[in-house]
């Protein structure tokens, strides 16, 4: 049984990483994708949100607040990796605007593979990272389905359009599948991190992501919605890869996958709450809800 549930968990990581981007671009065209970018002022914002408030921010916070290495280590590398795989599942979630939840993620996606081999030696030292390393799995899982979604939707749409309720289920499956896997695997660590008071320092990480990028993610609700969960989940799947391959500890691999289950539950949370929030400031949803 113990041997299965990391089997199951791979599994469910896997099917919901490629059926969520191959069901974002059965949804939408690639200038749908790019238009939300033309949008300079939120761009920058964007940018600048993940690439320096949000490291800087947790590298002051371990500073600060005494945590022992293999903690420190986690969380810095956490706040590096922008651009997570689950962001248009996430702005789905959130009724967020999905084309700029995809465009948002490629570009945070792409600058995370260049960024994060200059600035992670210069907070880290012994760590090493190769661009094409973090590239490689990205390209595979997310923008290959992709691709092909965006390709069928504009050569087949029809096909497009019956094809996409599968991998709606499919994808909602893997992430409860794989949330459920995640919390069993790591449950003892949790239990750990809940007793050192490790997580409450995750929990001010996730906090002050979500609130900077909602703060400086308009020009609307949509928008302010998919920077604020696209700043507080990060990029796990890039974080998790520099892990593995550059500490011995397995304390640090522990911090980085229960700060990123922390991060998709908060998510998940928000999803609910948000909708319900605006509602009753008596915003107009389907004015802002991407079909």
């Amino acid at each position: 049984m113990h041997q299965i549930i990391p089997i199951l968990d791979k599994i469910a990581f896997l099917a919901f990483i490629v059926t969520t981007m191959f069901g974002t671009g059965l949804k939408l065209t690639v200038q749908q994708i790019w238009q939300p970018l033309h949008n300079i002022r939120l761009v920058v914002l964007s940018l600048l949100t993940n690439f320096v408030l949000v490291p800087l921010f947790v590298y002051l916070l371990v500073l600060v607040i005494p945590v022992n290495e293999p903690v420190k280590d986690g969380l810095i590398i956490m706040a590096l990796a922008s651009g997570p795989p689950a962001l248009p599942k996430l702005a789905q979630i959130v009724k967020g605007n999905l084309a700029f939840s995809t465009g948002l993620m490629m570009m945070l996606m792409f600058g995370t593979i260049f960024y994060m081999p200059i600035v992670l030696p210069l907070v880290l030292q012994g760590v090493e990272v190769n661009s094409w390393d973090i590239a490689k799995p990205l390209i595979l899982m997310m923008l290959t389905p992709l691709g092909i979604g965006l390709l069928i939707k504009a050569k087949y749409e029809n096909i497009a359009l019956n094809i996409q309720i599968i991998t709606f289920k499919i994808s909602n499956f893997g992430l409860l599948l794989g949330l459920g896997m995640r919390l069993i695997v790591h449950f003892n660590e949790i239990i750990i991190l809940l007793k050192t008071g490790v997580i409450f320092v995750c929990a001010i990480f996730i906090i002050f992501s979500f609130t900077v990028g909602y703060l400086l993610g308009g020009p609307g609700i949509d928008t302010q919605r998919v920077l604020g969960v696209g700043t507080a989940q990060r990029n796990f799947a890039a974080a998790l890869l520099i892990g593995t391959s550059n500490f011995d500890d397995p304390n640090v691999i522990s911090v980085i996958m229960v700060t990123s289950l922390l991060m998709m539950i908060s998510v998940l949370i928000l999803g609910k709450k948000l909708p319900e929030l605006h509602q009753g400031q008596g915003v107009d949803l389907e004015k802002v809800e991407v079909s």
